[in-house]
């Protein structure tokens, strides 16, 4: 399960540990803003050690880099080794960006980071750039930015960025990663987490490692209740009834398939990949 993505600063021995505590699905070592210039290098040395270390501690290791036009091809000289499970690259606008990580990053799963309004307009082609592209990341801060606007707790301000990315990403197959929440309240999260749920967001970025448990819960699929839906639905079909009712709503076939979905997805998981809520 890759529900929630924790971004780290990359040089800092601390912050490393402390996701590694936190409970989060992926652990990112962030090598861009969360990673002053002067600190890349240190930060790029660290890789080796760290990715294991995380991925020992359970979760997926990760790594985001600059864009290739920037530092990105130094700082994949120096990680690729390391093998992370997955490169992110910030600042994707255009598919030609995601063609060219691919050749530099061979053999790995991608997640282009979406945070400019152009870049939002070409969702649908970033996405099919690549087989390897298993994800897109829907950014706040900088797309704030460069909507002219600031941030807010109650995030109207993205509000369409993230209803469009998700439903962009939908048509084009892959997972939409729904953009952090940039403050340190758990409650504030969590609510910010459960809306995006309710659009369909099935995983979420994150920066401030407390949030990750709350935020797993928030994400993690109801499986009693999927349960309760297939069974429902059934036994009405079983009586010669074209949908059925469950705790005040009806369950009609959408409802019905996804359900199932949810519930064949959840058989074919290993034993040894599955998660608690926490």
């Amino acid at each position: 399960m890759r529900r929630t993505w924790l971004f780290v600063p990359g040089a800092d021995g601390d912050a490393h540990e402390a996701a590694a505590r936190s409970g989060a699905d992926v652990l990112i070592q962030e090598l861009e803003d969360f990673t002053p210039p002067d600190l890349r290098p240190k930060a790029r040395a660290l890789a080796a050690g760290l990715y294991e270390r995380w991925r020992k501690a359970g979760s997926l290791a990760a790594v985001r880099v600059n864009p290739l036009e920037t530092c990105g091809r130094e700082d994949l000289a120096a990680v690729l080794a390391a093998r992370p499970d997955v490169v992110l690259m910030s600042k994707v606008d255009s598919p030609e960006q995601v063609r060219a990580l691919a050749t530099a990053a061979p053999g790995v799963e991608l997640v282009p980071n979406v945070e400019s309004a152009r870049g939002l307009l070409r969702v649908a082609e970033i996405a099919r750039a690549d087989p390897r592209v298993v994800a897109l990341l829907v950014a706040s801060e900088d797309m704030v930015a460069d909507l002219g606007t600031s941030r807010s707790r109650g995030g109207e301000e993205l509000a369409y960025v993230r209803q469009r990315f998700l439903v962009e990403c939908r048509a084009a197959g892959v997972e939409a990663i729904d953009a952090p929440y940039t403050f340190s309240d758990a409650r504030g999260a969590v609510a910010d987490a459960k809306w995006a749920a309710r659009l369909g967001y099935r995983m979420k970025s994150l920066v401030d490692p407390s949030h990750a448990k709350p935020l797993n819960k928030v994400f993690t699929p109801d499986y009693a209740r999927a349960a309760r839906i297939v069974a429902a639905f059934e036994k009405a079909r079983a009586q010669g009834k074209e949908r059925a009712r469950l705790d005040g709503a009806l369950i009609e076939v959408p409802i019905y398939a996804s359900a199932k979905r949810l519930l064949d997805s959840a058989a074919r998981t290993p034993p040894s990949r599955q998660k608690k809520p926490g």
